[in-house]
């Protein structure tokens, strides 16, 4: 008889055992253009009823930053755990032998030395998917050696992983890592117009008319399909029944469309929703520490029991003695053919803005010209009526350094940099970058090189209008010539 309660309480035991050591899934719920918006953070216009439940259920982070305030720079940061900066993945969509169809010919083949987070997740057993199957990364590879599943239509989701498409490949008991793309921002004419146009708060920076807040409601009606759409992620893992075991970490790759947003490096561009539940977390919980991008790649693989390798440069911001960071940094450079050279430092307090290239505004030519709001913003401008805080984004000239205190200013609109009551701050700041630079190796100190150049001229021909093109205009009829040189083998999707 005591033999026999002692078979039942070993068998417990390993049961017990087995169930905790058991690998968590790793769910990345990756929003598109995504400003945060929602009611969990405080905003009063929308509703968003899943993604505050998920908030409930887990951490919400106050203070997150992402590396860059365009896709390809943040993603490619945050899937290595590296800054894009220190990896030569810094100006947007380099490194690629094929821009939507059109061969490059010779280009800047970028092969990481370094694993990407797939990759070593898959080394350690996970089967991996990207629901979407975006990726926009400024280095060559192959998607084969990312990941086990990507839709056959790309695009964003959630539909292949609602279906539960994205993990039937995988065997029992084999643990995930997984990627959803939501369209966020760039649904488009998908999300429903519901927002009363009249009613959303329109930002000092930018002129109070009928076509910003037509941007600025849009953007509330994505993120209300948005919301939608991660209610249908959240119940097709309860569904299947992977929600226990799954970590998810939820977050933006950059800030909406609209100027002074999406590129660059204001709040509005770089200051993000993340939040974090599943297995362990702590749920209802708020924490206003500075967290970047490329740290949710080191708690992803620390949370899976791979650890973070040595080299990567993000840090594990769930661990138990994690150490809160003093600064993180953004970074700025080219985006598609607009040449620009920004560094941010961001502090508890305080954001410290370097602008490298002052011959030029904020407001140079950019994809975004063609859009009706863009030429209002350019007549406005022409017009001289535009304010003083307004001016600051559209104005003819951009200040060398810019310092904001977020605290009293989170609208970055009282620079700082020039008043002698903050210089031991401003003077602060300036080291802090420094180091970093000089640590990191910042290769966006450095001019691209005339083969990123001549590549980005082949791509936009007449809209390359910075000076830096001028002295590999000639190269591109000779390139043409030649029909293009492939430089090494194309590892590309």
């Amino acid at each position: 008889m005591k033999f026999h309660h002692l078979l039942i309480l070993l068998l417990v035991c390993i049961g017990n055992l087995s169930a905790k050591s058991e690998r968590p899934n790793i769910l990345w719920i990756y929003l598109e253009d995504v400003s945060g918006w929602f009611s969990c953070y405080g905003d009063k216009i929308i509703k968003t009823p899943n993604i505050d439940a998920l908030a409930d259920s887990g951490i919400r982070f106050d203070r997150f930053y992402t590396p860059a305030g365009v896709c390809s720079a943040t993603r490619s940061a945050i899937i290595t755990g590296m800054m894009q900066t220190t990896i030569g993945a810094h100006n947007h969509r380099s490194c690629r032998p094929n821009f939507r169809g059109k061969d490059m010919g010779k280009f800047d083949e970028n092969i990481l030395s370094i694993k990407t987070l797939p990759e070593l997740f898959r080394k350690a057993g996970y089967y991996t998917f990207n629901e979407g199957g975006k990726d926009d990364y400024n280095f060559t590879f192959k998607t084969s050696d990312l990941y086990d599943f990507i839709p056959k239509k790309r695009g964003w989701g959630p539909a292949a992983l609602a279906a539960g498409e994205c993990w039937k490949g995988k065997k029992d008991g084999q643990p995930f890592f997984g990627q959803v793309q939501l369209g966020g921002g760039k649904l488009g004419k998908r999300a429903k117009k519901v927002i009363d146009r009249a009613k959303v708060p329109v930002p000092p920076y930018y002129p109070d008319t009928a076509l910003v807040r037509e941007e600025i409601a849009h953007h509330y009606d994505c993120l209300l399909t948005t919301d939608n759409h991660v209610g249908q992620v959240i119940e097709a893992l309860k569904r299947d029944g992977h929600y226990e075991n799954t970590l998810i970490f939820l977050f933006s790759d950059h800030g909406y469309k609209l100027h002074r947003h999406k590129q660059y490096l204001y709040e509005g561009g770089i200051h993000m929703p993340l939040i974090v539940a599943g297995p362990s977390i702590s749920k209802g919980k708020v924490r206003d520490d500075l967290v970047s991008g490329i740290d949710v790649s080191a708690a992803s693989l620390s949370a899976s029991g791979i650890g973070v390798p040595k080299y990567m440069e993000g840090r594990d911001f769930l661990a138990k003695n994690y150490q809160p960071r003093e600064f993180l940094v953004a970074a700025r450079d080219r985006c598609d053919y607009t040449i620009e050279h920004i560094r941010a430092i961001v502090t508890p307090r305080y954001k410290y803005l370097r602008n490298y290239l002052t011959d030029r505004p904020f407001m140079q030519p950019s994809y975004k010209d063609p859009w009706p709001v863009s030429q209002e913003f350019r007549r406005l401008m022409a017009e001289g009526k535009m304010n003083e805080t307004q001016l600051i984004f559209f104005g003819d000239k951009k200040a060398p350094e810019e310092l904001y205190d977020l605290t009293n200013d989170p609208h970055e609109i009282h620079n700082l940099a020039n008043d002698p009551k903050f210089k031991k701050e401003l003077l602060r700041h300036r080291k802090l970058l420094k180091q970093w630079i000089e640590e990191t190796g910042d290769k966006g100190s450095k001019p691209e090189s005339e083969i990123g150049l001549l590549c980005t001229l082949k791509r936009w021909g007449q809209k390359c209008v910075n000076p830096e093109y001028d002295k590999v205009r000639h190269l591109l009829e000779a390139d043409s010539a030649n029909g293009g040189v492939k430089s090494g083998k194309k590892k590309n999707k």
